[in-house]
């Protein structure tokens, strides 16, 4: 059970028996009243989004969930096929569960897979990771007043907005949460 002030963004609880993962926490305390936590989780088995408030002496039931490594090897047009570091089974994840992480999903790469009641139910990725860039437009001379941007695509399929300097070929450094440029690799 996690206490009132226990309940945080990342923490994964269960309602109605099923995972839920804290995407968001509001924090209100008004007057003589007590304290109230808004709390926005996404379902991490179909994806579903709930909101969910706890009065101050209220508890949340933490899911029993268990986290264990795993290499990504490939996709198709609806799942994600891993297989687990340690007793090498292969499992799959559905890309609906996944979500926008799996623009960042490069074979080879070792994930944590998140499990519950001993079923794969959500990944996370490494925070940052690298990707080479298979196609940029050239930047136009110029055009460099201010912060200026320009989209390229990388070896994923993604597409990502990064300084005019990037060019093609180049090897890039994104932040796996926020989506993110963070530098040339």
């Amino acid at each position: 059970m996690l206490d009132f002030n226990q309940i945080k963004t990342g923490k994964v609880i269960k309602v109605n028996n099923l995972p839920y993962v804290i995407v968001k926490t509001d924090h209100h305390k008004m007057g003589r009243g007590g304290a109230v936590l808004k709390v926005k989780c996404r379902n991490l088995i179909d994806g579903n989004t709930l909101e969910k408030t706890f009065q101050g002496a209220e508890k949340a039931d933490e899911a029993e969930t268990e986290v264990k490594k795993a290499n990504f090897m490939y996709k198709d047009k609806e799942e994600a096929y891993f297989m687990d570091n340690t007793d090498f089974e292969q499992f799959s994840l559905s890309l609906e569960s996944i979500g926008e992480k799996e623009n960042y999903l490069k074979e080879g790469t070792d994930v944590n897979v998140l499990y519950f009641n001993d079923k794969p139910v959500s990944i996370e990725l490494p925070i940052k990771m690298d990707f080479k860039v298979v196609s940029a437009p050239p930047s136009v001379r110029g055009n460099s007043a201010g912060n200026v941007n320009k989209q390229v695509e990388l070896e994923t399929g993604a597409l990502l907005n990064v300084p005019l300097f990037i060019n093609e070929g180049d090897i890039v450094r994104i932040n796996t949460d926020s989506g993110e440029y963070v530098e040339r690799a």
